[in-house]
């Protein structure tokens, strides 16, 4: 019988840290990864045979749940016909078509295949644009792995307290400056310390990257009308955010337009893939119709692409999608705030449960979580069957298979934790 202690030693023969992605190996908890065998709707069932309640959802894209039919079966149909050409096909102008339709701030767009590749070509078609060079981001907003996007980035890098990583260069990051999440005026100094040097803005509109911290009012319309009165663009990072928390995603649900976006996980229905778009005048700027060039191979993949399109199609005729899991999040938010007596932010159907009683409203006060504490919580909720991240410092998704039997069950095991801490 397979067993996920034998499958991450041999993992760690061949894989640095015996995974794929750092976050996976489990080792901020101080446990060995569970090796996942299969999943169906809200649940994932490891080599050995074990269900878990599934909170990550394979960080974000299973909003319909696993193993979702029609996306199966969408895929299926696509993969009989070839699973790449390197040549253009219908299902990625139908992709394009259904989501520049859905989103009135994106007037073209161009598919890639992951969210760093989206984040690094919408960043240097707003250099393109300007003809600026300089960008802010903000501690503990993480925007993938491109070397200027590793500057106190939030996620895994967080969680293994190293935000900067070794072999980015001094030149690649100086460009990069940095502000604080929800403080207005730290953007507001560094414009007027650069002046005419700043390309663009680039946010995660919900922070989901430090756990789940959301935009103050007024956080997202200030930095939209900054970016306007010094001539620089606003890119949303909706890797996350883009068609879970609306079918128009954070723009749709806090009423502000970026310049240009970046989207990934469900418009790709679990299948690996990556988008960028924004207003025509500025997409035009991409290669080959203008001088900003990106390109990929696998980019608009068939197999993706049908992935996507079936997702989305799901979505956009069952609106209720979003009711039930956004009333489902502030549920279970609100069940685990009384329980715990601890900070649980929560937008939508993405939340975290701080262990801190402090408010999380920025990096600085991210950090401040007790980790120990939650690493006692991660094996314990495991033991019961309920699987969440291993890191402080990511969000818990719900999606569409829900129910709330499930959410009641979790709420139980969270309280037994808490009640033998005491």
């Amino acid at each position: 019988m397979k067993n996920s202690e034998a499958l991450f030693q041999r993992a760690k023969e061949v894989m640095p840290g015996g995974v794929n992605s750092p976050v996976r190996a489990f080792r901020s908890v101080g446990m060995t990864p569970r090796f996942i065998d299969r999943a169906k709707g809200n649940r994932i069932y490891d080599v050995e045979g074990n269900e878990y309640i599934d909170y990550v959802g394979s960080w974000g894209p299973m909003i319909l749940g696993h193993a979702e039919e029609n996306t199966l079966r969408a895929v299926k149909e696509a993969a009989d016909k070839g699973l790449s050409f390197g040549a253009c096909t219908e299902a990625e102008v139908e992709a394009a078509e259904l989501i520049t339709s859905a989103l009135p701030h994106i007037e073209m767009i161009r598919m890639v295949n992951s969210g760093t590749e989206a984040v690094m070509s919408a960043v240097r078609v707003a250099r393109g644009f300007t003809g600026r060079s300089k960008l802010i981001k903000f501690e503990g907003c993480y925007h993938g792995h491109s070397d200027s996007m590793l500057v106190k980035a939030g996620s895994g890098a967080m969680t293994f307290g190293s935000p900067d990583s070794a072999g980015v260069t001094k030149g690649a990051a100086e460009d990069t400056l940095l502000a604080e999440y929800n403080n207005l005026e730290s953007v507001e100094r560094l414009f007027d310390e650069n002046r005419g040097e700043i390309a663009c803005v680039i946010v995660e509109p919900v922070a989901a990257n430090m756990g789940v911290v959301p935009p103050e009012e007024g956080f997202l319309e200030g930095l939209r009308e900054l970016c306007d009165r010094n001539g620089s663009l606003l890119i949303f990072d909706e890797v996350i955010t883009g068609f879970r928390l609306a079918f128009g995603g954070a723009a749709e649900y806090f009423g502000v337009a970026p310049d240009l976006a970046t989207y990934g996980k469900i418009i790709g229905g679990g299948m690996p893939v990556g988008a960028y778009g924004g207003r025509k005048e500025i997409m035009e700027r991409v290669s080959p119709s203008g001088n900003v060039y990106q390109a990929g191979t696998l980019s608009g993949n068939p197999i993706a692409m049908a992935a996507g399109l079936a997702t989305l199609k799901t979505l956009k005729e069952n609106p209720d999608i979003y009711t039930k899991i956004n009333e489902m999040g502030a549920y279970l938010a609100g069940e685990l705030r009384r329980v715990s007596g601890l900070t649980v932010n929560n937008v939508g159907s993405l939340l975290c449960l701080y262990y801190t009683d402090k408010l999380v409203r920025n990096y600085a006060d991210a950090v401040k979580s007790n980790t120990d504490r939650f690493s006692g919580s991660f094996g314990k909720l495991l033991e019961k069957g309920i699987y969440v991240a291993p890191s402080q410092f990511e969000a818990m998704f719900l999606n569409a298979c829900f129910t709330g039997e499930d959410l009641d069950y979790t709420v139980k095991v969270y309280e037994e934790i808490f009640e033998k801490e005491k």
